[in-house]
This record gives structure tokens, C-alpha cells and sequence, in this order.
């Protein structure tokens, strides 16, 4: 299976690309918003690599608890079945993430460099009341991305314009 990661800052339009690359690839994606929450940014990892990818590897589906996010505050979700494909496209900040950097066939790092459009756009696309928790979630992944080092690890960087 090909594993294609693709990372990046929130409000870069990283959803977008991974859904135009997938339905390039034939394969599915998985997000990472299915697995982090405001309060766990990235420990949720060990649920994704067992449920997921570790299944997927052995030619077994997948299988998760999605977080569900229509009440504005995540909660576990129904349940996901990954289907083994060719490939798989890993969609969302910390997709790229330094511990599974040697099995991925393909880190993409999307970025839109001005950080005040990209917090517009996750506000536009999460309304107005995460505002606070997107200038939080920003702030966590400034810290994340200079210690982790996804951008410099990519194997493609896509600047959104």
C-alpha cells in the first residue's frame, strides 16, 4: 500500500488537496480531525497506527471511531471502515509526523503563508464560536511543526496562493 501524508497549518487547504490527490490515487483518505480534539492535538497517533494503518499493512480493513464534531465539541462518533486499497491518503496537521516519516511513500506540505487569511478561512469553515480554539490550535502548531520538522521532511511543498 501507498502511504501519502499530506500536512500542513490549519486553513491552508490541505482537505482540498488530499480530496483532489485522492480521487487521483483512487484511494481513501483518512483526517486526522477524525482523531484530534482541541485538548489532544496529536497523542490521539497510537489509535490511527493500530486501528488503521498497522490493519491496512497486514491487507485487512481499517477500522476507527471517528470524533464527532456537530454539537462544536468533539465526542466519539460512529464508526469507520478503511478499505485496503492501493494507496492511502493521510489528510491533516501532524499526517507527516516524524514518527511514521519512514513508512510514507509521499509527505505533501501545503501552506498558505499569511497566517491571518488561513485563521479566516478555518473560522469560515468552523463559524465563528472556534475562533478562540482555532488561535489556540494555531499557536500548538507553530510550537509542533518547528520541533516535529514535517515541512522539512516533505518530499513536495504546495503553496496555496
Amino acid at each position: 500500500m501507498r502511504l501519502v501524508a499530506v500536512d500542513g497549518p490549519s486553513g491552508s487547504g490541505k482537505s482540498t488537496y488530499a480530496a483532489r490527490l485522492a480521487g487521483e490515487l483512487g484511494a481513501p483518505v483518512v483526517p486526522t480531525d477524525h482523531f484530534a480534539t482541541w485538548t489532544d492535538p496529536v497523542a490521539w497517533w497510537p489509535r490511527l497506527l493500530h486501528g488503521v494503518l498497522e490493519p491496512l499493512w497486514r491487507g485487512e480493513p481499517g477500522r476507527y471511531r471517528r470524533m464527532d464534531w456537530s454539537e462544536g465539541w468533539p465526542r466519539l462518533g460512529e464508526w469507520v471502515t478503511v478499505p485496503v486499497a492501493g494507496a492511502l491518503v493521510v489528510e491533516g496537521v501532524s499526517a507527516a509526523r516524524r514518527a511514521i516519516a519512514p513508512r510514507l511513500d509521499e509527505a505533501v506540505w501545503v501552506e498558505l503563508p499569511d497566517p491571518a487569511e488561513r485563521l479566516a478561512r478555518a473560522v469560515a469553515r468552523d463559524g465563528e464560536a472556534s475562533r478562540a480554539h482555532l488561535e489556540r490550535w494555531q499557536a500548538f502548531e507553530r510550537g509542533w511543526f518547528a520541533v516535529d520538522g514535517a515541512r522539512e521532511r516533505a518530499t513536495r511543498v504546495v503553496t496555496v496562493a
